[in-house]
């Protein structure tokens, strides 16, 4: 029964300081430590029992107890583990030395504390307990028959006391005196509140005040054949805070190259479409189901955001304060893993139910399409499940990629799509009419970020993606066909057009950067194209919606003439007649092909142009 007053040892004690004062930024993760470091000896007492018969108290249940005195401000932890010989008490909380504390303090000493490996290799959690307790006793009976149960007592600075503690149970009782800025964590509804960010799905029963708080299973870690639906739904709702049923879930499960367990769910709510603005990712990290990352914005990318769930490894490495994930290379290989696993799950939604993906998509195809912007590693893999509608397909019908591809003429080469604000409007512009002409189908994107998308695509497939708007684009064209056209069309004499294209350019300036004799028009007088391949009038628009001020110049464009239109033939005349007029006239034509493209123009001048214009049209007419 005799007390030891045992001395800390130099690197223990400067251990100490550094978990105490510096280590941890959240001072609740000490109940976190505690109660994982109880976790893992109830585990290990349920491996002894199935092994071994001669075991003092067998028949406790493997449980964690919590109890709290708000009067003397107290925190008592009790699980019925493997307990801890005196010799144990000794090596395990006493001296740090032999699990590796010289060579912790030489790594701290010479890089960045956040950077060093400690959870799992030196065992530092349970000195958390010293951030909030003035005094910590430790009183454990190991469950061999022959212990008699010890105490072990200390405040954390220079030594520790350890004498025979008679009476107890199997198992490890820890008793926290708190600090008087730390009277709060003796309140129960503060331990719970506790439990349930980190702790809820801690395997064995966690008792507050003598009620059960972790509740809810940990269903990534059970096999999916055990699993009901109604049971998915229940805890979609449990770590996605819903209150409806998810869209999808996906829940597997890999040892190679990583070991890890994933349950994640595809919300029915888009909230950034509500107005809610931009969501925080939702799926958290967690190591053998202790809660090590909450809603986590490195271990899926950000375009993944709208992601609900848990993903869970055994192989993280981990700062000693598990709040920073130390290896980013193994976090690469959990992302690339997981978001590759997800993104087969769509395909095989969209191959098995395809008006469920249409569902998805129409909700959160706008993040995939992010992702095709700012993801490289998983380009290809999301170009497969974009969706939009086309030419060839009915009115909200949407097709994929490989759906054009599958449809095109030996002679088309290239993938072409054109953006406008809707259907409708594509359809009544000019760039269509090639395209109608020869019966080629083109892409409608109808959003202002489908020609990013497409620029950063390139290529799909092995084939390019092209703007209709492109001043460069060659559209294949049968010989015959095309003959056929020019015998039909009446056009400028090729001088008389060489002539009015170079005044054209003179009358307009700045404002175009080429003007030329079109060979796509066939109802429409002008068009604008893109001279850079790169830029489109879409993505010109959406810069200009972000500079509104005019900090971005305005890009060249090329001005295109259907010499066979009657109003273009006119105007060749009417310069000849009334320059003026006819400068007014072109002024005008371009403003109009610029409103068809999408693009800006002063509506004040054009305003004052279509009135000098009407006045010159009225004007014969009241002559007469």
């Amino acid at each position: 029964m005799n007390k030891e007053t045992i001395e800390f040892q130099s690197e223990t004690r400067k251990l100490l300081d550094i978990v105490i004062h510096s280590l941890y930024t959240e001072r609740d993760v000490f109940l976190r430590e505690l109660i994982s470091n109880a976790a893992d000896a109830l585990e290990k007492m349920r491996h002894e029992s199935i092994l071994k018969n001669d075991i003092f108290d067998k028949d406790a249940p493997l449980d964690i107890n919590i109890s709290v005195d708000e009067k003397a401000h107290t925190i008592t932890i009790v699980d019925t583990g493997l307990g801890m010989t005196k010799d144990e008490l000794i090596a395990n909380l006493g001296t740090i030395a032999h699990s590796g504390s010289k060579t912790f303090l030489t790594e701290l000493s010479e890089q960045d504390q956040k950077d060093t490996n400690l959870i799992g290799q030196f065992g530092v959690g349970f000195y958390a307990a010293f951030m909030v307790a003035k005094l910590v006793r430790v009183q454990s009976r190991s469950y061999q028959l022959d212990d008699k149960g010890h105490e072990w007592v200390s405040d954390g600075t220079g030594s520790y006391t350890v004498e025979e503690c008679p009476g107890l149970h199997r198992g490890t009782k820890l008793i926290l005196e708190l600090n008087d800025d730390s009277y709060d964590y003796a309140k129960e509804e503060t331990l719970k509140r506790i439990i349930k960010q980190y702790s809820s799905f801690v395997s064995f029963p966690i008792n507050v005040g003598g009620e059960k708080i972790n509740t809810v299973q940990a269903l990534w870690a059970k096999g999916k054949q055990e699993i009901k639906d109604e049971e998915y739904n229940e805890f979609y709702k449990f770590v996605g805070a819903a209150y409806d049923e998810p869209l999808s879930h996906l829940h597997f499960s890999a040892d190679v190259p990583l070991s890890i367990k994933a349950l994640l769910f595809i919300p029915q709510t888009n909230m950034e479409n509500m107005g809610m603005g931009r969501m925080d990712p939702g799926v958290s990290l967690y190591c053998q189901k202790i809660l090590i990352d909450q809603h986590s914005k490195t271990i899926l990318p950000e375009w993944l955001r709208f992601l609900k769930g848990v993903i869970d490894s055994e192989d993280i490495p981990l700062n000693i304060s598990r709040q920073a994930l130390q290896d980013n290379a193994l976090v690469a290989k959990i992302n690339k893993v997981v978001t590759t696993r997800f993104l087969k799950h769509l395909a095989e939604l969209a191959k098995s139910d395809a008006e469920k993906y249409t569902e998805f998509w129409k909700t959160f195809g706008i993040f995939l399409k992010e992702g095709a912007t700012s993801d490289f590693t998983h380009r290809d893999a999301i170009a497969k499940l974009l969706r939009f509608e086309s030419s060839a397909s009915e009115p909200g019908k949407l097709i994929s990629l490989t759906e054009y591809v599958e449809r095109m003429p030996e002679s088309q080469k290239d993938i072409y799509y054109i953006n406008g604000p809707s259907r409708e409007a594509i359809e009544a512009g000019p760039y269509l009419e090639a395209f109608k002409k020869q019966n080629l189908e083109i892409i409608y994107t109808l959003e202002p970020i489908d020609d990013f998308v497409f620029s950063h695509l390139g290529e799909y497939d092995g084939k390019k993606l092209l703007s209709a708007d492109r001043a460069d684009l060659d559209l294949p064209e049968d010989k015959e066909d095309k003959k056929e056209a020019e015998d039909s069309t009446e056009k400028l004499d090729k001088n008389i057009a060489a002539s009015l294209t170079k005044w054209i350019k003179e009358t307009l300036g700045d404002k175009v950067k080429e003007v030329a004799e079109s060979k796509r028009l066939v109802d429409s007088p002008a068009i604008i194209v893109n001279p850079d391949g790169f830029m489109t009038s879409s993505m010109e628009r959406v810069m200009r919606a972000g500079n509104p001020d005019g900090g971005l110049p305005m890009g060249g464009k090329n001005l295109e003439i259907n010499t066979g239109h009657q109003l273009i033939r006119d105007l060749a005349d009417l310069r000849v007649k009334n320059e003026d007029f006819a400068k007014t006239v072109i002024e005008q034509i371009h403003d109009n092909a610029m409103i068809q493209a999408g693009l800006m123009v002063d509506p004040r001048t054009m305003v004052e142009r279509n009135y000098r214009i009407l006045a010159q049209a009225v004007k014969p007419l009241t002559d007469k």
